[in-house]
């Protein structure tokens, strides 16, 4: 059930909308279900409905008029709440609705359970799904009523109320959200042909450029080339930047001023303080190129990087989880300013849009964590993905795990909205990961080694992964990650070391295609130096001590030795 809530100075204009059938279809029996004493006027039920309706209003008007007299009558003296079901929910009754309005003009404080001098209110029904209520907000003490939080305090009762009468239990937030466009400006958009509304298409610009930018500095003078886009900065007196405000070029409004949105207006996490507080201090690793040896692509680094976040929300404090977790929204960002493909980059941006709601919660993040990530993701700005598109895959493949991961942490928190945007995201994100990989996949499958060759790396799966083998060799990526096995044992691998140390690494419980994440694992770790036989030796002593804990072991289909991101999410491909 959904609550909304609004201040207004014209109560006969309220009772008028209320009882109003002529311009407002849905208005179809209108009635009160409800009052104060129980004994108001009901304009829907008499047969003087003008006389009735203004003798409503003078009754709900009473206490304002004493109070106006005194100078001690608010201003806004109306208050407004609307409650509707969801389409899916039984009708209730006029009298279930009769309790419901009782019960929420006494949590919001307006008339108090037992309280002789709460305010007058009335309740509506004028359709099956909803009602209005209507009160003045003076008290019978001639006092303002205490009403502050309503919107919470409704929306905590409403939470009770979906549970004792069976009803569509709503996601609640923890008001982290970045404010949502009005209708006005949904319908200003929709006449300018707009997909989307200034507001969301200035949060996107801000965002990305938080994503790239590596100071508060660099952020200012990114943010003033932007083409199509005001910027208005303000300063303290040293002339250090204290804030700023961001149009839409031609976006104004009815003086012909531009219409400016501060960064806090944007979203609750870009306000300048905010983005400076992020952005100092970031490091960011040399860009070298893709066959280097001397360091890794920036696709590897933000790859490792992002593989060693599932860890840190499993064990970590929840300041540092939650800066984990904001690193990954920056990380999404990024991606659609350098994929390659329109339809790519759509649906990365889908990804990265509802991601943005599962960045925030009320737990305040460690600015100083994820470090490791947050740089890497910046180095791709200048190294975009590679000619076959591996290194997107790869980021992509692990992402979607890194996500199922934050899904499961949200959960635990009971941040509802959080997780139903980590849902969102990985439905874009599987259609972006099927579309990045099947062109680099396509490619290794079709240098397939020679059969025999193929047939040892079999044996090693067998061995190294019984409970996996038989799902990996049935796969159609079976081919390409038999090729990246042979190239990794061509430039000094172990094939049978590398295949321990990728299913060391992270859980392969939760993919949806564990040939396809074993084949980046192995591109990935392919591409390091070959070990020397010393190493070698240490590595086999290290994997045979697994394999022995691993065999003692009895193995349940469905889990995993090592920590599973979640238990009750789809797996991903």
């Amino acid at each position: 059930m959904i609550a909304k809530i609004s201040s207004g100075k014209d109560t006969a204009g309220l009772i008028r909308y209320l009882f109003d059938t002529k311009k407002a279809k849905d208005h179809t029996d209108p009635h009160l279900v409800a009052s104060w004493d129980g004994f108001a006027p009901d304009p829907g039920r008499t047969d003087d409905f003008t006389a009735t309706k203004r003798l409503l209003v003078a009754d709900l008007d009473l206490r304002v008029k004493q109070a106006r007299r005194l100078g001690r009558a608010p201003e806004r003296h109306v208050w407004h709440c609307s409650l509707r079901t969801a389409t899916t929910d039984r009708h209730l009754s006029d009298e279930e609705w009769a309790d419901i309005a009782h019960r929420v003009v006494a949590a919001t404080g307006i008339a108090p359970q037992n309280d002789p001098d709460g305010c007058r209110w009335v309740a509506v029904r004028h359709a099956p799904d909803h009602i209005h209520i209507a009160a003045t907000k003076v008290r019978g003490d001639l006092s303002t009523a205490r009403h502050w939080n309503d919107y919470l305090t409704a929306d905590r009762e409403l939470a009770a109320i979906e549970k004792d009468y069976d009803l569509h239990q709503v996601v609640r937030g923890d008001r982290t959200a970045a404010k949502r466009p009005t209708r006005a400006e949904q319908e200003k958009a929709r006449r300018a042909g707009k997909e989307r509304t200034s507001r969301e298409r200035l949060r996107i610009t801000v965002r990305q450029l938080v994503s790239i930018a590596t100071s508060p500095e660099e952020f200012v003078n990114m943010l003033g080339g932007v083409q199509g886009v005001r910027v208005d900065l303000q300063h303290f007196p040293s002339g250090d930047v204290r804030g700023y405000k961001v149009a839409v070029e031609g976006d104004i409004n009815a003086a012909g001023e531009p219409i400016w949105f501060s960064g806090s207006e944007l979203a609750p996490d870009l306000s300048f303080p905010k983005i400076a507080e992020r952005l100092t201090g970031i490091e960011v690793p040399p860009v070298t190129e893709s066959d280097s040896q001397r360091r890794p692509s920036p696709w590897h680094q933000a790859t490792a990087a992002a593989e060693r976040i599932p860890h840190h929300l499993d064990r970590s404090d929840d300041t540092a989880a939650q800066a984990h977790i904001a690193a990954v929204a920056e990380a999404l960002d990024v991606l659609p300013l350098i994929a390659p493909g329109h339809h790519l980059r759509a649906q990365l941006q889908q990804a990265a849009l509802a991601f943005e709601r599962a960045s925030r919660s009320r737990i305040r993040a460690s600015q100083d964590q994820a470090r490791a990530l947050r740089g890497a993701i910046r180095t791709l700005r200048t190294a975009p993905a590679t000619g076959d598109g591996t290194g997107l895959a790869m980021f992509l493949d692990i992402t979607i795990l890194v996500v199922i991961a934050a899904a499961r942490w949200h959960q635990a928190r009971r941040n509802d909205q959080q997780v139903a945007a980590t849902h969102q995201t990985l439905v874009h994100l599987q259609a972006a990961y099927e579309q990045a990989a099947d062109r680099p996949l396509t490619a290794l499958a079709q240098h397939k080694p020679p059969a025999h060759t193929v047939e040892r790396h079999a044996q090693h799966i067998r061995a190294v992964l019984p409970h996996h083998a038989e799902q990996i060799l049935d796969d159609l990526a079976w081919p390409a990650l038999a090729t990246a096995l042979t190239r990794a044992e061509t430039a000094g691998h172990s094939p049978r070391q590398l295949l321990e140390l990728a299913a060391r690494q992270r859980s392969l419980d939760d993919a949806r295609s564990t040939a396809k994440t074993l084949t980046w694992r192995i591109q990935r770790l392919g591409t390091r130096p070959a070990p020397s036989q010393r190493a070698r030796a240490a590595q086999a002593r290290s994997a045979a001590t697994a394999r022995a804990t691993r065999s003692a072991e009895p193995h349940v289909p469905g889990t995993s030795h090592q920590p599973s991101a979640t238990a009750s999410h789809p797996r991903h491909r």
